[in-house]
């Protein structure tokens, strides 16, 4: 704590310099975007080591706030220090393509430094993956480089029983003892299509599996995943940038076509005594997750069926890879059974598990076959489980049993359920992680008015020490010098037309007596997320109501954390009830004596561009302007896990994509639109605007559009945020007039 202090006590002065002038000059765009960040440092993937003496997180720069460095806390003295310096070192080695898309999967693209570690199991040392190389850095500052080849590397860690360092490098599984030898490819014929020890693409960006390898608890064993892509169609992507293209011929499984082949082996640290997991007769699966059980005696894993109707958890014996079935999950009619990360294998042979089988998501305890449910209600818990406590037999998880614009961390008895108990303080949005023997708790909290603070607190939520306080009242918090001007968020809620509660939130300027004002209308309205909530919404919402705008969003039906009816509406029909309750949600704004009816625009990006596409097509004249970002026009063009959930196969059901595509109906676009689009984007790739794009120009339907060379599906960064937004609100303002 003193060494962090002395940090802020040389960057004080300055800071207040700067939070002075910007009194003066009010928020600008330019200030957003910049740093240090407004939100205030943003310190992410915190830790407790396994001996519990330390916290450690990745903590972004003042001068550098996309720039990661490893800093480490004595949870015994509440002293901090860096632990890893990214740029003393660091190769400065660019990194492989390979790396650049497993970071924009896991929604971290665009950041620099150290994006991961992994604590070694006595708690001394901690492996550091930092472009292309891997490094132990040991308590005492003491920094070693791992004797690996050259070239890039991927899904570093220590095996749980701390004998070995793996890795994977060119497409093959490779192991290293800590004791000492040389690093050796456990797996031989990783090359071309074939891949070991990696998770294929649609389990890193849809099904949140990032993996493809997994020790036992003891050593003994690593179930390792190989797949191949030779079924898989390719997609010559062009990574357009500023002074040349790249193309990639890559595997993108599009809905309805064939998918990577997956398969499952169980080996020792050598790669002898290899053996194939039978994962069942019909090839054509998706393999969600793999865990083992704490004796390492059996090897757990989730086979999903390719229409994503039946889930079913196999046991394997490692020695043989024979799988028996011990249950399915199975969709209600019209839905899906939707992925959870919360099984949990228990030391007594019972399992923990998270199902939506009585429409919520609920946590169960399968023993003897038999299921005992431990939370019930008409809320849900998220598909996770933060933490067990085995002495004391609790469960801790995250949920909005509090409300929907929560989420809370709560525990229950899992040997008997009973009272839910909830641990952190009403009024917050929480994030939470615990170590693994449940005593300890690590919370990442916010809400409307308070950006992101982390603290450790114990079992009972007590907190015990600030890991980042991060209070913006404090005068050398970079968003203080703005507060003055801060304007609060209120929340409501209107019916849908089949009479579901839908919920909005709204900033406004200081409203003036009879004065109208333009709505900047965000939204996003796909499945798995939800907007609307009690966390904090960041500067770039108060940038816009400074210039004169209301801020609106809202959830619509087929949103996330409301239960399997409310979501499954989309059920093959995307693009229909979303649509509906956004304009009703644009209906409700124009009867508000404040806004201006004339001057409603709407935004969205990704799921949320394909949404705004759709409502200038379905909804002609109720927008004033819209902005399409990186929108999918095509379901047809956009991967199989995901689309075939909520749309079905294409090939099966055509008029339903027919139906649910914004080309079709394309030149029914008649207000004023803004097309925008990642020219190298590997995830809603870039012909999904191309086609448009030519639809709209055959049709003669006026558009503008701006496409970001080099750029994948988030758009961004130093200088090319400002110009983002500054391209936005230029289009926005002359369409609109709506700048004050």
């Amino acid at each position: 704590m003193r060494k962090w202090l002395v940090g802020l006590a040389m960057l004080g002065a300055p800071l207040m310099a700067n939070n002075a002038l910007a009194q003066t000059k009010g928020l600008t765009l330019e200030r957003v975007f910049a740093s240090p960040d407004l939100n205030g440092p943003q310190p992410r993937a915190a830790k407790l080591s396994p001996d519990g003496k330390f916290l450690t997180l990745l903590r972004n720069r003042a001068d550098e706030k996309e720039r990661f460095d490893l800093w480490a806390m004595d949870t015994r003295t509440g002293e901090w220090r860096m632990l890893v310096d990214s740029k003393k070192v660091g190769t400065g080695a660019a990194l492989s393509e390979a790396e650049k898309m497993q970071r924009e999967r896991a929604r971290i693209g665009g950041s620099k430094g150290i994006v991961a570690y992994d604590w070694a199991p006595d708690g001394k040392s901690v492996l550091v993956p930092l472009e292309g190389e891997l490094y132990r850095a040991g308590l005492d500052g003491n920094i070693v480089r791992l004797p690996a080849r050259p070239g890039p590397k991927l899904n570093a860690e220590i095996s749980p029983a701390g004998g070995y360092v793996s890795w994977v490098q060119d497409q093959n599984l490779v192991v290293m003892g800590v004791a000492g030898g040389e690093p050796r490819p456990i797996t031989d014929d990783g090359q071309g299509t074939v891949h070991w020890g990696e998770a294929e693409f649609v389990a890193q960006e849809e099904m949140a599996r990032f993996n493809g390898y997994w020790w036992s608890p003891d050593d003994k064993y690593v179930a390792v995943e190989r797949f191949d892509e030779a079924p898989v169609g390719i997609v010559t992507r062009a990574a357009i940038g500023a002074e040349g293209t790249q193309l990639f011929q890559q595997r993108y499984p599009k809905a309805g076509t064939p998918n990577a082949k997956v398969a499952l082996y169980v080996m020792d640290p050598s790669g002898g005594h290899k053996v194939s997991v039978d994962l069942g007769a019909d090839a054509d699966i998706y393999l969600a997750r793999v865990d083992w059980s704490q004796d390492g005696r059996t090897l757990y894993v989730q086979r999903q069926n390719r229409e994503q109707t039946v889930l079913d958890l196999l046991q394997v014996d490692p020695a043989t890879g024979k799988s028996t079935l011990l249950f399915s999950e199975k969709a209600r009619a019209r839905s899906w059974v939707n992925l959870s990360k919360a099984l949990t294998p228990l030391a007594d042979g019972s399992l923990l598990w998270w199902s939506e089988r009585d429409g919520h998501g609920h946590l169960y305890r399968f023993a003897k076959g038999k299921f005992a449910q431990l939370t019930k209600g008409d809320w849900e818990v998220t598909p996770d489980i933060v933490g067990v406590d085995e002495a004391k037999g609790r469960v801790f998880f995250l949920g909005n049993k509090d409300g929907v614009l929560e989420r809370h961390l709560y525990s229950v008895d899992y040997r008997k359920g009973g009272a839910v108990t909830r641990l952190t303080e009403a009024g917050w949005w929480n994030e939470a992680t615990m170590d693994l023997s449940g005593t300890h708790a690590i919370i990442k909290r916010s809400n409307p008015n308070q950006p992101a603070q982390t603290y450790l607190a114990d079992a009972s939520g007590k907190r015990i020490a600030w890991v980042n306080e991060n209070a913006v009242t404090a005068a050398d918090h970079p968003y203080n010098a703005y507060l003055a001007a801060h304007r609060e968020r209120s929340f409501g809620t209107i019916k849908a037309a089949d009479g579901s509660v839908l919920h909005w939130e709204m900033i406004t300027p200081k409203l003036e007596p009879g004065k109208k004002y333009p709505v900047f209308f965000q939204h996003y309205g796909g499945p798995h997320a939800q907007q609307v909530s009690k966390a904090w919404g960041g500067a770039l919402p108060q940038y816009l109501v400074s210039r004169g705008y209301i801020w609106f969003q809202l959830d619509n039906r087929g949103s996330a954390n409301r239960g399997v009816d409310f979501e499954s509406q989309i059920w093959h029909a995307m693009g229909s009830v979303e649509v509906e309750d956004q304009v009703a949600g644009a209906n409700y704004l124009k009867t508000l004596p404040y806004v201006d009816a004339n001057k409603v625009v709407t935004y969205g990006w990704s799921y949320g561009g394909y949404m705004t596409l759709k409502l200038l097509e379905k909804a002609p004249g109720v927008f004033a302007a819209g902005v399409a970002g990186a929108p999918v026009t095509k379901w047809e063009l956009y991967d199989t896990h995901y689309t075939e959930r909520y749309m079905g196969d294409p090939n099966k059901v055509p008029e339903a994509y027919k139906a649910s595509d914004n080309i079709g109906e394309a030149a029914k676009i008649a207000d004023p639109m803004l097309l925008i689009h990642g020219m190298a984007d590997d995830n809603v790739v870039f012909e999904n605007s191309t086609a448009l794009a030519a639809t709209l120009q055959r049709a003669e339907v006026p558009f503008e559009m701006m496409f970001y060379p080099g750029h994948t599906h988030k758009v961004g960064g130093p200088g090319i945020s400002v110009h983002l937004w500054n391209t936005i609100l230029d289009f926005l303002d002359r369409k609109t007039g709506a700048k004050n």
